[in-house]
């Protein structure tokens, strides 16, 4: 019979068969360093979407209203992060980050609206 030893500290295992890790300190530790680029990813991409859902809301106080696309710009928007589309009847798309959304219509202006209960 083999020794088991941690997978963090590669202490021995005493205890249940199918043990992995002396403590939950070397579990945490484990999963951390394994999840660490992943969560960096996941961090950075969160962070372009509540910067842009906040420049959409400082834009927008009233719920709907017609913005320079320079404007948003200037403000740090970034246009390629969203977190879902909308597509009206007539085809037009509208971007949303979480409840705030963008249209881009004639000569780079933007329409700002705030999600209705009937847009999914």
């Amino acid at each position: 019979m083999s020794e088991r030893i941690c997978l963090e500290c590669k202490d021995k295992l005493r205890g249940r068969k199918d043990q992995k890790f002396c403590s939950d300190y070397c579990r945490n530790a484990f999963n951390n360093r394994q999840n660490e680029d992943a969560n960096k990813y996941v961090r950075r991409i969160n962070g372009i979407l509540r910067k842009n859902r906040r420049i959409l809301e400082k834009c927008n106080p009233t719920g709907k209203v017609t913005v320079d696309g320079i404007r948003l710009a200037e403000e740090g928007f970034n246009f390629h992060y969203f977190t879902n589309i909308y597509t009206t009847q007539k085809g037009g798309q509208y971007f949303f980050c979480y409840e705030q959304g963008y249209r881009k219509i004639d000569n780079d202006q933007y329409i700002l609206v705030l999600k209705q209960d009937y847009v999914r």
